[in-house]
C-alpha cells in the first residue's frame, strides 16, 4: 500500500521525494503485469503487456480475496496494439482505446495480445465495490464524447467518457480518455480540485522525447511533476491537477469517491494560483 503525504508535508518535499510519493512509473513492462495499491479511496492501478503468453489478473495478497474482483470493480483500457481480455471463458477483443468494465464478482480474468511483436498495453484501474454491475465493453467510437477548449488557448481536446452513470454503470469508478488536438498542449486550465473524489492520470501517446509538466499541490502552493509516456500521476482531493506538454498527447482519467457526478469540482481562479 502506498500512503500519500498531507498537503503540508508535500509542500516540503524535494523533487525525488515528490516523484516517489505522487508518481507511478514502470507499469508497462513487456511480458509482465504490475499492480500498485494506493490509499486514494483504495485504488489499485495496474499495467500489463502480454507477449506470447496471456497474463492472469490475480488478487494481490493485500486483498485477502479469492479473485481480483471478488470485492472490487475494474476498468481496463488498451493503449497498445490489438488484444483481448478473457473473463470467465468469454473472450472480449480490445482494439486501441477500447475499454472493458468488469464488475464485482468472483471472476477469472486474463489478458492477451493479438501479436506479440505489437503487444497490447492494458491499463487497469480498480476500486472497492459494494454492488455488482454487469460487464460492459465500450468501443472507442461508442464513448460519450465532447469537443472542449480552443486553439487560441492551446487546449483544444476531445473528452470521451466510457465508465459513468450514463454509459457503462459502475459502483464508484468513473473513467475516460482525453486526447489533445495537434497544436494544443494544455489539458485543464483553469484547474480545479475534487473535495469528494480522488483522481489518477495516465499519460500516454507521448513520443520518447516528449514530456508533460503535471501541475499539482494546493492552489496557493503548486508543484509539478515531469511525466513521460506510461506514467501515472496521483491526485488527492486537496490537489489541483492540470498539465502542459511539449507536444499534444492523451491521458486516461479515473476517479473514485463519494459520488460519480462529473461536474462535482471546485474551480480555482487563475488569480489564486501560486
Amino acid at each position: 500500500m502506498r500512503y500519500l503525504p498531507s498537503p503540508e508535508h508535500a509542500a516540503r518535499l524535494g523533487t525525488d521525494e515528490l516523484r516517489a510519493s505522487f508518481l507511478l512509473t514502470g507499469l508497462f513492462v513487456p511480458g509482465k503485469l504490475r499492480v500498485e495499491l494506493v490509499d486514494l479511496d483504495r485504488v489499485a492501478i495496474g499495467g500489463a503487456v502480454p507477449l506470447a503468453t496471456p497474463l492472469e489478473l490475480r488478487a494481490p495478497e493485500a486483498f485477502l480475496a479469492s479473485s481480483f474482483t471478488a470485492r472490487r470493480e475494474v476498468g481496463i483500457l488498451n493503449i497498445g496494439g490489438a488484444g483481448s481480455v478473457t473473463v470467465n471463458d468469454a473472450v472480449h477483443p480490445l482494439n486501441p482505446r477500447d475499454m472493458l468494465y468488469v464488475g464485482r464478482g468472483d471472476n477469472a480474468i486474463s489478458l492477451a495480445s493479438a501479436d506479440a511483436s505489437a503487444p497490447a498495453r492494458f491499463y487497469l484501474v480498480s476500486y472497492p465495490a459494494h454492488v455488482s454491475h454487469p460487464l460492459r465493453l465500450v468501443r472507442a467510437g461508442e464513448a460519450d464524447s465532447a469537443e472542449l477548449g480552443d486553439a487560441k488557448t492551446a487546449n483544444r481536446r476531445r473528452l470521451a467518457r466510457y465508465i459513468h452513470v450514463n454509459g457503462a454503470p459502475s459502483a464508484q469508478l468513473v473513467m475516460g480518455v482525453t486526447a489533445l488536438h495537434e497544436g494544443s498542449v494544455w489539458n485543464t486550465m483553469p484547474c480545479h480540485t475534487h473535495q469528494r473524489r480522488t483522481e489518477v492520470y495516465l499519460y500516454f501517446d507521448l513520443p520518447a522525447d516528449g514530456v508533460v509538466f503535471h501541475m499539482m499541490g494546493t492552489p496557493g502552493e503548486t508543484r509539478h511533476l515531469v511525466v513521460r509516456d506510461g506514467d501515472v500521476a496521483l491526485s488527492p482531493a486537496w490537489s489541483v491537477h492540470a498539465g502542459c506538454g511539449t507536444t499534444n498527447y492523451a491521458f486516461c482519467w479515473a476517479m473514485g469517491g463519494e459520488n460519480q457526478d462529473f461536474a462535482d469540482m471546485q474551480p480555482v481562479s487563475m488569480t489564486d494560483l501560486r
